[in-house]
């Protein structure tokens, strides 16, 4: 997009550049890996009290987690390129801008799914059966917009998937209680879905022109800052809820404490009638609550 004196502006999230892997890191908005990668981690460790862990399984993981982010995003750039063009905020993402066809973009997508199951396969069989189910999920997602304001809780459960691969990969059979692994589901869901309410404030009233649906065009900004703060307390009770499956300690519990505390300063950084932190309560906060909360449970798993 340009700024009112002519200038590009680059969207948030986003490297300088013109080399091909700068190309494609935006293209996918490769920072916005740090927002679940770490939550597949942490099914990881929650596992290793069950099973052992190698380098060779966590380097699967991270492989296949961000194989499927990458499938997710293109497919949703692809999807979505027509309504890109037309929004002055994403007009210079790759393929509106001609930085990419959309026959290359195709054929990454197509490549990072392909990685995705090899990953799956690698890892164990259960991982293998349900990589499929797991890809048209996430695939899925990038349609939604177009009739269910609800799609930010699609997101959120496509991202939810990580921790219950994570545990999956490491284990090969299901949580014992049962409940766990959707706990942790639902907390990821819960927090990507709010996150992503706030993401879609700025484009109120350019979705409500194109019939695209969100909480935000379908509720107005009040409403939707309310939804968020409601599915922000979920995730932390549905943490809590995990913690108890997996019979976690204090290290754990702190962890959700410290989560509640990051969720409450995101939140404080944006109103309705001031938005001009979005970027920061997006982005920073976020990747800060997921990174810390894995390096509590990490911290329970070595200490205690």
């Amino acid at each position: 997009m340009t700024s009112p004196g002519g200038a590009t502006v680059r969207e948030g999230q986003t490297y300088g550049g013109t080399s091909r892997l700068v190309r494609y890191a935006n293209f996918v908005k490769l920072p916005h890996t740090v927002f679940a990668l770490p939550f597949a981690l942490v099914g990881v460790v929650l596992a290793s009290r069950l099973a052992p862990v190698t380098a060779a399984t966590v380097l699967w993981v991270v492989l296949a987690f961000t194989a499927a982010r990458f499938a997710a995003m293109g497919f949703n750039r692809i999807a979505d390129r027509r309504y890109d063009a037309l929004n002055p905020r994403t007009a210079m993402r790759e393929i509106p801008s001609g930085a990419m066809r959309v026959s290359e973009a195709t054929a990454s997508v197509v490549v990072a799914s392909a990685v995705f199951i090899f990953a799956a396969w690698r890892i164990n069989p259960l991982c293998l059966w349900l990589s499929p189910v797991a890809l048209a999920w996430v695939l899925f997602y990038s349609l939604t917009k177009r009739f269910t304001r609800w799609a930010h809780l699609v997101l959120g459960l496509g991202l939810g998937i990580a921790p219950a691969g994570g545990y999956l990969a490491v284990t090969g059979a299901w949580s014992d209680p049962w409940w766990l692994l959707p706990a942790l589901a639902v907390a990821v869901m819960s927090w990507v879905g709010g996150f992503d309410i706030l993401y879609a404030l700025p484009d109120i009233e350019f979705d409500r022109a194109h019939a695209l649906h969100s909480v935000p065009a379908a509720m107005g900004t009040a409403q939707a800052l309310a939804v968020s703060r409601t599915l922000h307390v979920l995730a932390v009770l549905a943490l809590a809820a995990a913690g108890v499956a997996s019979r976690s300690g204090a290290l754990y519990l702190a962890g959700v404490v410290v989560a509640a505390g990051i969720l409450a300063w995101e939140h404080s950084l944006v109103s309705a009638d001031d938005q001009s932190k979005l970027d920061a309560a997006f982005f920073r906060v976020n990747g800060i609550l997921s990174v810390t909360f894995f390096l509590f449970v990490l911290a329970e798993r070595v200490f205690l």
